[in-house]
C-alpha cells in the first residue's frame, strides 16, 4: 500500500492543496464572468488528470484513504487481497490474493483515543461458494458488549462502503449493535466474477440479475452466522434490500430504504428491449445538475427524470455503454471525466474528503466491468425499473417462511397452515433528501400499499398472528439532502438511524414478552 506521503503528493499535484479544491477555486470566478453562470463541466485539469492515470491509485489505497476520515480511527484496517494493484490490461477480472499477509488485522481503539470506545474495527475479504466469488467487508463492533443487534449497510450502484465513511463512527455507537457494511459481488473491492444471463424470458432475466446480488448477500449471511439484521440499502442497494426482503424472507428485524431505485411504475420501463448479455446501462446519478444538491433549488422543484433524456445519453443507453466503460476506455481522460461527477456530488465537504472521494471513485470505476452488467436487465433509461417494486412491494414481511425461488411476492389468497407460516410483518423506513432526484411519491405510495396489506392480513390472522404483528411503514425526508442522503445530510440521517434502530430494540422487547 502507497505511504501516506505519497498519497498526498499525489492529491496536491505538486500544489500545496488538493487537485480539486483547486478547480473549484477557480471555478467561481470563471461561473460569474461566464455568459451562462455556470462552472466548467470537468474541473479536474488535463494535467492533474494525466497525473493520477499515471499515478494508478489502487481501490485498496483510496478505500484506505478515505476510511482515515472516519473520527477516532486514524490508521483503518485494510486488507489488501483484492483491489491492491491498479486493473492490468488484459480481460481478466480483479484478482484475488489468499495469502495471510495480505488480511488485515483488526484495530481496537481503547475509551482514552475514543471516548464511545472501545470498539474494533476490521476489514476483511468473505469467500463464498463458487469460482471468483468474494465480499468485500467492513465491520465495527463495539467491545466488552453483547452483540444483540447487527446493522447491515449496501452502498449504490458502482459505488462502494467507503462511502459511508460518515455514517461508521455515529451509528457503531449504539449499544450491543455490530455494523457491517459490504461491496455488492462485482462491485468496490468485492470479486468481479464475469456476469451472464442465461434466462431466455424478459422476466426471467430481470429475476436472474436480481438474485446474482441477493444470493451472494445470503450465502454471506449464513456464513457469518446472523439470523437476523436491520438491512440499510442505498439507491441500487435498497433496490436489492426488497428482493433480498422477498426471496429469504425471515432474516430481517427491519428495511431501511435510502432514496431506493427501482420503485415507480414506468411503461417505458416496463416495455424496453432487453440487452445482449455482456452489455451495460447507465444511471441518472450522472445526470442531475448540480444546483439541485447544492441547496440552490426550491424543496419540492427537483423531479425524478422522465422522457425527455437528453440525446447523448439515451444513445449510449441504447448502445448498453456504461459510464465506467467510458472512463476504462478514456485512458489518461478518465480522472477528468470522472471529476464532472464527483466536483458536483462532493463539493459541500471539506476540500481533503472530497478529493479522497474522488480518488476512491477513479479508482472503483476503471476496474474490470462485472456486477455493472446486471443493470441493463434491471432497470431502463430513466432509472426506471423494468420490473418496478410497486407491484411487489406488498410482500415484503408477507412472505411463507421458506425460501424462494426469486424475489415474488406470495399469493395473498392464501393463510398459513401448520406446514407453512407467513410472516407477521417487517417495518420499512424510505428516507428521501428533500432535493432528491428520486422520486418521493414511490415511497409514500409504497407506504400507503404496505399499511393497506397489513390491514389485509390482520382480518384474517388468527389471535396469536395478530400479537405478532410487526409491520409498520414510514417516510422520512432529510433536510438539505440529495441522492446521497446518507452523506449529503449525514447529521441527520445518522440522528434518524439511530431512532430506528432503537425502535428496532423496542419491538424486540415488546415481541418477547408475548
Amino acid at each position: 500500500m502507497a505511504s501516506t506521503d505519497d498519497l498526498s503528493q499525489h492529491r496536491e499535484g505538486g500544489g500545496g492543496k488538493p487537485m480539486l479544491a483547486r478547480h473549484r477555486a477557480q471555478e467561481a470566478p470563471e461561473a460569474q464572468g461566464s455568459q451562462q453562470g455556470r462552472p466548467q463541466y470537468f474541473p479536474l485539469g488535463y494535467k492533474e488528470g494525466f497525473s493520477q492515470w499515471w499515478a494508478g491509485l489502487a481501490p485498496a489505497q483510496t478505500e484506505h484513504r478515505v476510511l482515515s476520515y472516519v473520527p477516532y480511527l486514524q490508521k483503518p484496517p485494510t486488507h489488501t487481497q483484492t483491489g491492491s494493484a491498479p486493473p492490468s490490461t488484459n480481460t481478466s477480472t480483479m484478482s484475488v490474493d489468499k495469502s495471510s499477509d495480505k488480511a488485515a488485522t483488526p484495530v481496537r481503539t481503547n475509551s482514552i483515543t475514543d471516548p464511545y470506545g472501545p470498539r474494533q474495527w476490521h476489514s476483511k475479504l468473505v469467500q463464498l461458494a463458487g469460482k471468483n466469488r468474494f465480499l468485500n467487508e467492513f465491520s465495527v463492533e463495539r467491545m466488552g458488549e453483547e452483540t444483540q443487534n447487527n446493522l447491515v449497510m449496501l452502498h449504490g450502484y458502482g459505488a462502494g462502503l467507503g462511502f459511508f465513511y460518515k455514517n461508521f463512527d455515529s451509528l457503531s455507537r449504539v449499544p450491543h449493535w455490530k455494523l457491517y457494511a459490504l461491496d455488492l459481488l462485482g462491485m468496490g473491492r468485492s470479486s468481479r466474477p464475469p456476469f451472464r444471463i442465461h434466462a431466455k424470458d424478459k422476466e426471467d432475466k430481470v429475476r436472474e440479475a436480481e438474485s446474482w446480488f441477493i444470493d451472494a448477500l445470503e450465502e454471506w449471511r449464513i456464513k457469518r452466522g446472523i439470523d437476523k439484521m436491520t438491512l440499510l440499502g442505498h439507491s441500487l442497494g435498497g433496490y436489492m434490500a426488497v428482493c433480498y426482503a422477498l426471496k429469504y424472507p425471515g432474516h430481517l428485524n427491519k428495511l431501511i430504504l435510502a432514496s431506493p431505485v427501482g420503485i415507480p411504475e414506468d411503461p417505458y420501463a416496463v416495455n424496453e428491449d432487453m440487452p445482449e448479455p455482456n452489455d451495460s446501462t447507465m444511471q441518472n446519478e450522472f445526470t442531475q445538475p448540480q444546483d439541485e444538491t447544492s441547496g440552490k433549488t426550491q424543496v419540492g422543484s427537483v423531479k425524478p427524470p422522465r422522457k425527455q433524456l437528453p440525446k447523448w445519453l439515451t444513445t449510449l443507453w441504447d448502445a448498453n455503454i456504461s459510464p465506467f466503460s467510458l472512463v476504462r476506455l478514456s485512458g489518461p481522460l478518465g480522472p477528468r471525466l470522472v471529476s464532472g461527477w464527483t466536483s458536483r456530488r462532493f463539493s459541500h465537504l471539506p476540500a481533503e474528503e472530497a478529493q479522497a472521494l474522488h480518488d476512491y471513485s477513479y479508482s472503483l470505476f476503471r476496474q474490470r466491468g462485472s456486477g455493472e452488467y446486471a443493470l441493463a436487465y434491471i432497470l431502463a433509461p430513466g432509472a426506471f425499473a423494468r420490473s418496478p417494486l410497486i407491484r411487489r412491494i406488498h410482500g415484503v414481511g408477507r412472505q411463507y417462511q421458506e425460501i424462494h425461488s426469486n424475489p415474488e411476492p406470495d399469493s395473498a389468497s392464501t393463510r398459513s397452515t401448520a406446514q407453512k407460516v407467513r410472516e407477521t410483518g417487517v417495518p420499512v423506513v424510505f428516507m428521501y433528501g428533500d432535493k432528491d432526484w428520486m422520486d418521493k411519491e414511490g415511497g409514500w405510495n409504497s407506504e400507503e400499499i404496505i399499511k393497506a396489506e397489513k390491514k389485509k392480513a390482520l382480518e384474517n390472522a388468527t389471535a396469536r398472528e395478530r400479537e405478532l404483528e410487526n409491520g409498520d411503514a414510514k417516510t422520512r425526508v432529510i433536510k438539505n439532502a440529495g441522492h446521497h442522503v446518507y452523506l449529503d445530510g449525514f447529521e441527520e440521517f445518522n440522528q434518524v438511524m439511530a431512532e430506528e434502530m432503537g425502535d428496532v430494540e423496542k419491538r424486540q422487547r415488546r415481541l418477547g414478552q408475548l
